[in-house]
């Protein structure tokens, strides 16, 4: 069994009833407890009004950092918003600027593709129009290819038709001058030869076509013709009367005649020989263009010889300024042009005394170099004192004295005899810190060498 305290929050807990036992119907109860007096109760305890009030100021801190934190949350949550709304305002103008350029571009791009439209069409109308020229030009050279083929077709045809007729007319007198009723076989003589000199006449027609010789066939023509006509005067006159001796011989040599002017007239247009008019023609433009050339000729000479005397004028304007300004120099320089064989100071000339005398380019001595070496430094410090290359100066540049700090503070008490310095009395400096120092040592006494010169 469990025994129950006998206070309750500081007050006596109240009588329970006891269940009887059943061990005391048998007598066998356990022995009698004790009775605990009750303690009196404890007094209440005092009120701490310093931890009240550490607590009051506890629960208003946090109170006060709940509102600052609902406040913060509140100005950041708007804060947001306004960002939002701005972000949301900037996005719409940046999308309305690529709407604008869009439509900008595509207007761009429709103007690209209509003004390549536009171009595109003019060259299909240019090329149709080009087309249609050549095609018209094709066609007035067809046409003028047939009419001349037409007229050298109808000229051929005269021309045989006049041969024939030529030939009727001066045959009968021919066959009458060999007619012999002993040797009737003779009547064959005028046709051979008129039939020799046609057949003459077709060799040298062949010759003109395969572009070969052909002065020998129409050669041995006219002598054919020459013949057949001297048999017409010369029966025509004993025979007959003067004028049909005249006309028979006029048709032996006509019907060559017009035939060898028709072959002549192919043979120069297939060698292509101008007529007296174009040569006449070609001649006036070659003069032309002769006098022209001629004429440009005389404007290039003017012109280079205007040139020359410039040049010529600018060099002895240029060698007075030279002995003005380098006497010493021009004076070498005569001298050094007579050893080379010069008749003036040439520009090799005088690089050569130039550099003979200063060991550098013209313009350029010693004391030239020395005044910029000076200018160089002069810059270089300048430019080190930029603010931007400047040191900030502090309060103590380095983080610790090379020096060991003194043990006492120093107070200001003169020696009561001269102070001397005795080797050792400070301690070396590390060796980084020697060779920067001779370093700055060096430099500093180049620079004040230099300014110096």
């Amino acid at each position: 069994m469990t025994i129950s305290p006998l206070q309750v929050n500081g007050h006596s807990r109240a009588a329970v009833p006891v269940i009887r036992d059943w061990r005391a119907a048998f007598d066998v109860l356990p022995a009698a407890q004790p009775v605990v007096a009750p303690q009196p109760e404890p007094a209440a305890p005092a009120v701490d009004l310093v931890a009240q009030a550490e607590a009051d100021a506890i629960r208003a801190k946090s109170f006060a950092d709940a509102e600052e934190q609902r406040i913060k949350a509140e100005a950041a949550a708007e804060a947001l918003k306004i960002r939002a709304i701005e972000d949301a305002r900037k996005a719409k103008i940046a999308n309305d600027k690529a709407e604008a350029r869009a439509i900008e571009e595509q207007a761009a791009r429709a103007a690209r593709i209509a003004e390549s439209e536009r171009k595109r069409a003019e060259a299909e109308r240019g090329q149709r129009d080009d087309d249609k020229a050549h095609q018209e030009q094709q066609q007035n050279a067809a046409a003028a290819e047939q009419e001349i083929a037409k007229a050298a077709n109808t000229w051929r045809g005269y021309a045989i038709a006049f041969y024939a007729v030529c030939a009727i007319v001066a045959l009968p007198v021919q066959i009458a001058a060999f007619w012999d009723p002993k040797a009737w076989w003779l009547v064959i003589a005028p046709l051979m030869l008129e039939g020799a000199a046609l057949v003459v006449t077709k060799g040298a027609a062949a010759a003109v076509a395969a572009q070969r010789p052909h002065w020998h066939y129409r050669t041995v023509a006219w002598a054919f013709a020459l013949i057949a006509a001297g048999i017409n005067l010369w029966h025509g006159i004993h025979a007959f009367d003067p004028a049909t001796a005249i006309g028979t011989a006029f048709a032996s040599l006509a019907g060559p005649g017009v035939w060898d002017l028709h072959e002549h007239g192919r043979i120069r247009r297939r060698d292509g020989i101008l007529s007296r008019k174009e040569r006449k023609a070609a001649a006036r433009a070659a003069k032309k263009q002769a006098a022209e050339m001629a004429a440009q000729e005389r404007r290039e000479a003017a012109r280079e010889e205007a040139r020359q005397k410039a040049m010529e004028a600018i060099d002895a304007r240029l060698a007075e300024q030279r002995e003005q300004e380098f006497p010493e120099e021009w004076k070498y320089a005569l001298k050094l042009a007579v050893a080379m064989g010069e008749t003036t100071v040439t520009d090799a000339v005088w690089d050569r005394a130039w550099d003979d005398l200063h060991a550098a380019k013209p313009g350029v001595t010693a004391n030239s170099i020395s005044t910029r070496n000076a200018a160089a430094v002069r810059m270089q410090r300048v430019l080190e004192r930029a603010p931007e290359k400047t040191p900030s100066k502090t309060t103590n540049t380095q983080r610790a004295s090379q020096m060991p700090p003194a043990k006492k503070a120093r107070v200001y008490n003169p020696p009561a005899r001269a102070g001397r310095r005795r080797a050792g009395d400070t301690p070396k400096y590390v060796e980084a810190a020697r060779k920067q120092a001779a370093i700055t040592a060096r430099t500093t006494v180049r620079t004040e060498t230099e300014e110096t010169r």
